[in-house]
């Protein structure tokens, strides 16, 4: 059945389903949508706001004055309904509203696909662009593939100052694309984590502050533009994953908030409505509207821009809520959200990546909801970022006596699916770059940087590093700007970059690295006990036992000629890379030859090998068998 509304329709089963907060496409029948109806051209708008007295649409059309296009009221919906001959795509457009206390006030769209470049406003009248996709293959791989077992490395950037043009202005989504592309492939990462691209209106926010929902930011073009900069990704093998941001959005006068003159989207409580923290709103996901929005947002970026993963922001701060009494408690209506959510993604995309952004311990994150979990493939391992970065703060003559923080991330490390994360959190707010977290004199800094990364690289977990650590951008990020990609001129910083595309690269190239990585079969000690040295030692073990690799990290200034550790195999061991070599900026403390095993057991292992171990270095050695 539908509702007949003089020039369009409005399915009654549509109506209900987002009433009950499970409607999913949303977007399909809210917004505006230039249309052909019976011969005549126009533009339809549909909006959620139960609680006005009256809607309607103002823009350039009507010098901003919506008295002569009052909107329809659909029957106990809360739904507001016009058709407007005549207005075609590309109009300037808000709602204009009129509250119960008597108010008039300009909203944008809830569901707009465009919007205007900030510091401007309006919402603009734009349906979805028929795109011609070229990433058949792509989508097809991504259908088969066992994620678990794959590697993935991420590189996390924002669009807005990873390049700009040389007068300072952003790039264009395909501007962007032509030149992310070929860098990516070279340095060996196999997706892009983009922060919030959904229209914002503070720069200052990096996008985590949305008035835009279903907007894709028009600080660097059209919705077009950017099917095609994840068209072009996709084409060349490289996986797109956007941060969104379900808990919390800003306060704005033109977004959602106090939308229709009543707490519509947020809490009607004020003790858990507003997030002083953020200076936001907290979305009331126990609102059926509200749901059935955020639910059809997260399937609208997966369907309509082939998105391969969401990175959910801020998940602790949704599922732990301050009670009157002073009290912290998990919010059952979140919990139940969350599970929908990914339940959602999970039956209608093949291998999507849910990446929850979880500080705290709250158990199961990465587990199905069928088993108690909150159906997320995937978590930020902040407890790895914390202590691994403290731990590389101290000078290495106090390190011995924090080995635990080195350590201690395997005994959780199969508990959840990790992703770990030096993200852009990490380089901001007076936390220093990560070069300038490392301690020492200016060669100390990059070879502690050097061991940091070949650490993380061989640790059990997915990966992802922020723009600029790839080379060592040495001040803090500042979204004001690009990378300062003139320190590639300097040696040190070049030579780190060829560190890090090899060291991507040999773990693109050994299962070893990935394919057990949520196993505890895929990972051993050798000596993890060594905090008097600050050296640990383990093997990163593929399916096929044979297939493994040694790994030595020095986290002190000491050099040793011989350093003698257990191996599981008699055979001859290759190092394949060690960050002291003197094209990564290191002094050369390698081993150039093959090195045979002796029957000499140490460490509970039948065999072991005597190697060369530099200062403030990772070695990584692997079996040959012939």
């Amino acid at each position: 059945m539908a509702v007949q509304y003089k020039n369009s329709t409005i399915y009654l089963s549509d109506i209900r389903k987002f009433l009950k907060g499970e409607h999913f496409r949303a977007y399909t029948f809210l917004g505006s949508r230039f249309i052909n109806y019976r011969g005549k051209e126009g533009t339809v708008f549909c909006v959620w706001a139960p609680n006005a007295v009256r809607v309607g649409v103002a823009g350039d059309f009507n010098n901003w004055d919506a008295k002569n296009h009052m909107m329809l009221k659909v029957k106990d919906s809360g739904l507001w309904w016009i058709f407007i001959e005549g207005l075609k795509e590309g109009e300037l457009y808000k709602y204009e509203i009129h509250t119960k206390d008597g108010k008039r006030i300009l909203k944008t769209d809830p569901y707009a696909i465009f919007s205007e470049v900030r510091p401007n406003t309006a919402s603009i009248v734009k349906n979805l662009p028929e795109y011609q996709w070229h990433d058949e293959d792509w989508m097809l791989r991504r259908k088969s593939e066992n994620i678990f077992e794959t590697p993935i490395n991420i590189y996390e950037l924002h669009l807005g100052s990873w390049r700009r043009k040389e007068n300072g202005e952003l790039l264009n989504y395909r501007e962007i694309a032509d030149l992310l592309v070929p860098y990516v492939k070279e340095m060996g990462y196999t997706h892009v984590e983009l922060l919030p691209l959904m229209e914002h209106p503070l720069d200052m926010s990096w996008g985590y502050q949305i008035t835009g929902y279903f907007s894709v930011t028009s600080r660097h073009g059209t919705p077009e533009d950017f099917m095609y900069f994840v068209d072009k990704l996709h084409e060349h093998d490289i996986g797109v994953i956007m941060d969104w941001v379900p808990g919390h959005f800003c306060k704005d006068a033109h977004g959602l908030y106090n939308f229709d003159g009543t707490h519509l989207y947020e809490y009607d409580d004020p003790f858990i409505r507003e997030n002083d923290y953020w200076g936001t709103a907290n979305f009331d996901v126990s609102k059926p509207g509200v749901k059935s929005f955020l639910l059809s947002n997260a399937y609208f970026w997966f369907k309509e821009y082939h998105i391969d993963g969401l990175r959910c922001d801020a998940i602790s701060n949704m599922l732990y809520l301050h009670t009157r009494s002073g009290r912290q408690e998990v919010h059952d209506q979140v919990v139940s959200f969350l599970r929908d959510v990914n339940r959602l993604i999970f039956t209608n995309f093949p291998n999507p990546l849910m990446v929850a952004e979880e500080s705290s311990a709250y158990p199961l994150v990465t587990y199905p909801d069928y088993g108690g979990g909150l159906g997320f493939n995937y978590k930020w391992d902040m407890g790895w970022m914390n202590d691994t970065l403290k731990y590389m703060a101290f000078p290495p003559e106090e390190r011995k006596w924090n080995h635990n923080l080195l350590t201690f991330s395997i005994m959780y490390t199969y508990s959840e699916n990790f992703i770990l994360p030096l993200s852009h959190d990490e380089v901001v707010h007076g936390k220093k770059s990560l070069l300038d977290k490392m301690p020492g004199t200016y060669e100390e800094k990059f070879a502690n940087l050097r061991a940091l990364y070949g650490y993380m690289m061989t640790h059990p977990g997915k990966k992802l590093l922020f723009m600029g650590g790839e080379f060592g951008q040495f001040i803090e990020w500042d979204f004001k700007k690009e990378l300062d990609w003139f320190l590639l001129d300097y040696p040190m910083h070049k030579s780190l970059q060829e560190y890090v595309k090899d060291l991507n690269k040999i773990y693109l190239s050994n299962k070893s690295l990935y394919e057990m990585d949520h196993s505890e079969e895929g990972f051993l000690w050798i000596d993890v006990n060594n905090s008097e040295q600050s050296i640990i030692s383990y093997i990163r073990f593929a399916k096929d036992k044979k297939d493994f690799l040694v790994v030595v990290c020095n986290f002190s200034k000491v050099s040793y000629p011989v350093y003698r550790i257990g191996v599981p195999e008699y055979c001859l061991y290759k190092e394949i890379l060690n960050s002291d070599e003197t094209k990564y900026g290191g002094r050369s403390f390698v081993n150039e030859n093959l090195i045979e095993a002796e029957k000499i057991g140490i460490h509970g292992k039948p065999y072991s090998i005597q190697i060369k171990l530099p200062p403030l270095s990772a070695v990584i050695l692997k079996p040959q068998y012939e």
